[in-house]
């Protein structure tokens, strides 16, 4: 499971357009999105409810706290937030410790209200917690001792006997109506592939439950039989990350396949490279070199996983091989192709597509000084490791090469050798 955060918007619009499915009742939620491409005419003819309605804006930029921070504004007409959207759109905000520009708004109708409620739904590994609290909005942190909890394990029935401990203690003429309200939300969760759900706040309008303020996380894996009840559905950078060209290459490639391909780029300038094989085995060797002390030498996060075919494999490994090759400085570089013991992934094939891209850089790989440090087991392996042997004698370049028998953190102790020692 892959937990993606999604924007408010669609956290809101996956809400409105299946609660009435899930519950037989119609939720009234109305909202807009603003970004740097949206006209502002259009828009309010799109959705003819701006224009007569006094409005809440803020940013839709996965961070928190934006009340705190002076970035909601409440009760304006339509013309006000146009002027509030274009003195920020595009300007750089500092987030808990992240800077990025501002690129999306969220605009609805502003809702007087009087109460301010708390509701959180995560998924665990063998269930859910659904949190829930009669003080919301922006101190619920202040009040977390008034937060109740509740723990319902993966396929037991969500009853009003389960759902009795979050709603114990509140006033009995919209006890009935919460409790139905937070029973509908926890469906609507488990339907849609929800791994995170929380309303701070949802308030009572005309009695009935409307989310002022909402985060959404959803499954990503879970998009294969989701995607016409997800829709349009966006998956946005965390705030404060911009992708690179290269980053927004392997990206594209990720997206049209069944594998797995990861780059992350951390230091441009950096000397020890990975290309590694398998989601837990490319934490295992990027940690290794940080806690060995050359983190500040780490140029990037890499992940291949899934059996890529070789074509995938050529393209991801030349976008590794160029960012790692990259302005040489006449100092050695290192470059870790490693891996744990594949379950089912053909290591020999899986090599092919690495060999082809090292032989097509062969001369960027020189200009570099770039010394290959590989390691890698399973199905083929050793088949797969005699072709790297012989690709080092055959373009005349550094590869070190091992097996299974020796230890994933090893290599990374004789990259950071390479790069330390005397030239």
């Amino acid at each position: 499971m892959a937990r993606k955060k999604i924007r408010e918007y669609d956290s809101k619009r996956l809400l409105k357009e299946h609660f009435k499915r899930i519950s037989g009742r119609d939720l009234p939620i109305k909202s807009a999105q603003i970004n740097e491409s949206t006209d502002f005419n259009e828009l309010a003819n799109k959705e003819t409810w701006l224009s007569p309605s006094k409005l809440v804006v803020k940013p839709d930029m996965l961070f928190g706290k934006r009340g705190k921070s002076g970035l909601v504004a409440l009760n304006l007409d339509y013309a006000q937030v146009a002027t509030f959207v274009k003195e920020r759109l595009g300007k750089e905000v500092e987030m808990g410790g992240c800077k990025g520009p501002i690129t999306t708004f969220i605009v609805e109708p502003f809702i007087p209200h009087n109460e301010e409620f708390y509701l959180n739904i995560v998924s665990e590994r063998l269930g859910s917690s659904l949190s829930f609290s009669e003080c919301g909005g922006i101190d619920i942190e202040e009040n977390w001792d008034k937060v109740k909890t509740i723990f319902v394990p993966t396929g037991a029935t969500f009853t009003s006997e389960v759902c009795a401990p979050l709603v114990a203690t509140l006033p009995l003429e919209i006890k009935a109506e919460i409790e139905e309200f937070i029973k509908s939300v926890f469906a609507l969760f488990q339907d849609l592939d929800f791994t995170f759900l929380e309303m701070n706040p949802f308030a009572l309008v005309d009695g009935k439950p409307y989310p002022l303020d909402m985060r959404g996380e959803l499954d990503d894996t879970a998009a294969f039989k989701n995607f016409k009840k997800w829709g349009n559905i966006e998956f946005p950078m965390p705030f404060g990350r911009v992708m690179s060209p290269t980053e927004s290459f392997i990206h594209g490639l990720d997206e049209k396949t069944s594998a797995s391909l990861k780059f992350t780029v951390l230091n441009p300038k950096g000397r020890i490279w990975t290309m590694v094989a398998g989601g837990g085995a490319s934490v295992i060797y990027a940690d290794t070199v940080g806690d060995l002390g050359y983190a500040n030498e780490l140029g990037n996060y890499a992940e291949y996983s899934g059996a890529p075919n070789e074509e995938e494999v050529l393209q991801y490994a030349r976008v590794v091989i160029d960012c790692a090759t990259a302005d040489p400085d006449g100092r050695k570089r290192a470059l870790v192709v490693g891996g744990g013991i594949a379950n089912f992934t053909d290591v020999a094939a899986t090599f092919n597509g690495i060999i082809r891209a090292f032989k097509e850089k062969e001369s960027k790989l020189k200009a570099a000084r770039m010394h290959i440090y590989v390691r890698r087991g399973g199905p083929n392996y050793q088949r797969g490791l005699a072709k790297m042997r012989a690709l080092g004698d055959e373009i005349g370049i550094p590869i070190e090469v091992y097996g299974p028998e020796a230890t994933m953190t090893g290599i990374c102790k004789e990259a950071i050798q390479c790069i330390t020692a005397a030239a």
